[in-house]
Parts: structure tokens; C-alpha cells; sequence
């Protein structure tokens, strides 16, 4: 991926988080059911995951699955989990051998048990990959996330929480907040997705549904994010 090279590599997203949306509407736009959509995203979440590594980030974020996503039809529900044991069972080994660490960030309690099974075996093995760090959302929503932080934090007895304390009870305790937030599709809204963290992201928008997400895409929006002067509300 030699054309992925960038200038300024001391200004690359350490952590990119994308809302990968579009997927259903990309078959419908090809006449073809969305499972066909589901199918081709998923092809687009290999090939991003590589391109992210080859540019230098370190952490990717992919919000695959939400919590509201339960209300879709349960024959797409099936089709989505299936798609993922796939992933996860036929498809990581490639990406594991890149060193990459996968990281599930959501309640899978709602899981069947084999994907389960299968996502704690595939964390286990790739814990102590040294590459990219590979956060996939499942059943994932950001209110859900706070509502569990603040529970557990009474639970600990904690009356007075600092920011810091807080960010250590979400699932993405220990790692740096996402400097930039894709969102594919042409949608301007963040969907429930990492509230929190996102407090100062940069947020790239683009018109691409994810199927059609390449990795030259990814590499136009990492060169504006190095464009973007981030203040954190200073001068």
C-alpha cells in the first residue's frame, strides 16, 4: 500500500472511530437485498483495518452494531450475527497475523453462545498483539455505557468522580479518546455513539456509503484531519 504514504506522519489520528453507515442503502441502490450490503461492508472493514495499520494509527474504533439496532427485523439481526462469526472465525486470522488486537466494546450477554465463545477466544489470543488496536462496538450504545460507568461507580462507593474516574469505567478505559470521527453515508449526526469520548474529536463527514469506503478515503480523511488546528476550547 505503498500510495497510502502521508506527509506530516507526526500528525496522524492516533485513534479514528467510524460510523460505518450505508450499508443498506448501497443494495437498495443496486436492487439487491441487505444482507448483500451487510456482506460488502464487512469486505470494506478488512480492507480499512489494513489501510489504518499501514498509515500509522493506532487504534480503530468501528461502530458495527448499537443497541437501537435490535429494532431492525430479526431476519437481518440473524444475518448480521452471522456475518460476524464469519469474520471473526474465517477472516481474523489474516488480520491477527498483521498483530492486530481485537477488543469488543458493548453488552454481548444477548449474543448466542458460539459467537461468544468465539469473540473471548479471538480477544484472548490477540491480547498481546503489538499493532493496531482494533475496538469493534457491538450492541453498543453510549447512554447504555454512561448508565453502566455511573452504577458501577456506586458500587465502588464513589460520590465525587472526576473526569478521570469516569473515562476508567467506560470500555475504552486505559486508551487515548479518538482525535478523529468518520462518518460514512452523508449523515450528520453521531447515533449514540461514544458520547464521552468524542467531546473533542475532529469530525470528518463524507457522502460514501461503506461498501463504496476505500482506503484512499480514509487516507483524504486523516490529510484533512492534519489540516484542522484542534484547540481542546483554548486560543
Amino acid at each position: 500500500m505503498q500510495f497510502l504514504k502521508i506527509k506530516r506522519k507526526c500528525l496522524i489520528p492516533v485513534h479514528v472511530a467510524i460510523i460505518m453507515d450505508g450499508n443498506g442503502r448501497w443494495a437498495r441502490q443496486k436492487s439487491l437485498p441487505r444482507i448483500f450490503g451487510h456482506e460488502q461492508g464487512i469486505r470494506t472493514v478488512k480492507k480499512i483495518v489494513k489501510a489504518a495499520s499501514c498509515l500509522g494509527i493506532k487504534i480503530l474504533t468501528l461502530y458495527a452494531f448499537s443497541t437501537e439496532n435490535w429494532k431492525r427485523p430479526i431476519n437481518e439481526v440473524e444475518s448480521l450475527f452471522s456475518l460476524f462469526a464469519f469474520f471473526v472465525k474465517k477472516e481474523f486470522k489474516e488480520l491477527s497475523d498483521l498483530s492486530v488486537c481485537l477488543r469488543i466494546l458493548g453488552d454481548l450477554s444477548k449474543f448466542p453462545n458460539d459467537i461468544k465463545a468465539e469473540v473471548d477466544y479471538i480477544c484472548g489470543i490477540t491480547s498481546k498483539n503489538l499493532g493496531l488496536q482494533l475496538n469493534i462496538a457491538l450492541n453498543y450504545g453510549a447512554r447504555q455505557e454512561l448508565i453502566r460507568a455511573f452504577v458501577e461507580m456506586l458500587r465502588c462507593g464513589i460520590k465525587n468522580p472526576t473526569e478521570e474516574i469516569v473515562s476508567s469505567f467506560l470500555y475504552t478505559a486505559g486508551q487515548p479518546e479518538p482525535d478523529l470521527l468518520i462518518r460514512t453515508s452523508g449523515e450528520f449526526r453521531v447515533s449514540n455513539f461514544l458520547l464521552w469520548q468524542i467531546a473533542y474529536s475532529e469530525i470528518y463527514i463524507t457522502d460514501k456509503l461503506w461498501p463504496d469506503f476505500t482506503e484512499q478515503d480514509l487516507k483524504n480523511a486523516v490529510q484533512e484531519f492534519q489540516k484542522r488546528k484542534r484547540r481542546f476550547g483554548g486560543l
